[in-house]
């Protein structure tokens, strides 16, 4: 089986940023609608992906372990004059609007918990069908660790594929880098996961576990490439790096090995606490359903009809074949 997995939030928004040349607040959710449930189709067909997962986000138990976790987002949230503010709040009415389409209109599967975010339930069903073939659909690198021989992920903005081979444009290329002309690489998965559990992730507010380390060391101090190539081992250039203390501008002293620590459970999705973990699963078991929802190409129209989505209805019965495949339980 090949199973597309929707990284549902960051696909809708990241279309939305691509519509700001439309002329207002309706065209522009027409627009992100639009371009959203397209990256999706293309996906499938590309891909030939057996069934859609669409994966949606909670209040993260991050925000309980973390205190700062995302907490840059609600001050942005404040900053917004009274237009930005309606605007915003009409893109969220659409956005849920499209997630109960998807839930109780179509037979794709929709995961969705309280307490985990997308990123926790991709990772917990790649990790639960060790044996088929994943593909994410997110801009996010995040999910760079999560790749595989069997997992890759598609960009729908950049319509790339990313895979441990390389990435791809549309035809199947490998895409170049702009200065160097050289086929782009993905880092080593391990590497990036370790950089950014070092480093920290200023996009979710997540602080470095040791500001202003370098990635290669110096005749007498330890980079972040000499502690990686040490971290299976734990020798000396481990130990010297992690062992290391600073004290940050509220006069708090911080050892690297506790931040860094804290930043794996937050950012390794192989890494959550055992009662997340648990949830993670019953979640994923929950959903592991063959929805049986009739009409779901009437039901499409409709919402089309709604946002006035002209070219995805003209092209309804393509839509259909992937919002009327159900989850594959055995027996079924």
């Amino acid at each position: 089986m090949r199973y597309l997995l929707v990284d549902t939030a960051n696909t809708f928004f990241r279309a939305r940023h691509s519509a700001f040349r439309a002329s207002d607040t309706w065209e522009k959710v027409g627009f992100a609608l639009h371009v959203t449930l397209a990256s999706i189709n293309k996906a499938h067909r590309d891909q030939k992906a057996d069934h859609v997962i669409f994966c949606l986000e909670g209040r993260s138990w991050r925000k309980d372990f973390y205190a700062p976790y995302k907490a840059n987002r609600a001050v942005a949230r404040q900053a917004l004059t009274e237009k930005e503010a309606e605007e915003d709040k009409a893109f969220w009415e659409s956005f849920d609007a499209m997630n109960t389409f998807v839930k109780e209109g179509t037979n794709c599967t929709t995961l969705q918990h309280p307490e985990l975010e997308a990123d926790d339930l991709i990772a917990g069903w790649i990790q639960s069908h060790p044996n088929d073939e994943h593909v994410i659909v997110s801009s996010d690198t995040d999910f760079y660790q999560l790749l595989a021989s069997n997992v890759k992920q598609y960009n729908g903005i950049t319509d790339e594929l990313h895979t441990l081979e390389g990435i791809f444009d549309k035809k199947g290329n490998r895409v170049l880098d702009k200065k160097t002309k050289e086929p782009k690489i993905v880092p080593d998965p391990e590497w990036i996961l370790f950089e950014k559990c070092m480093r920290g992730d200023a996009t979710d507010n997540v602080f470095s576990a040791y500001p202003g380390v370098r990635k290669k060391g110096t005749k007498n101090k330890v980079g972040l490439q000499e502690a990686f190539e040490d971290k299976k081992k734990r020798g000396y250039n481990w130990n010297n790096m992690m062992l290391q203390r600073w004290v940050d501008h509220n006069e708090v002293e911080h050892r690297v090995l506790d931040d860094y620590e804290r930043n794996c459970i937050l950012v390794d999705l192989t890494r959550q606490p055992d009662d997340i973990k648990a949830k993670i699963a019953e979640t994923i078991a929950e959903g592991q359903q063959a929805k049986q929802v009739p009409m779901v190409g009437a039901k499409f129209l409709k919402f089309c009809g709604k946002y006035d989505l002209v070219k995805l209805s003209d092209n309804a019965s393509t839509m259909a074949e992937w919002m009327n495949a159900s989850y594959p339980v055995k027996g079924v």
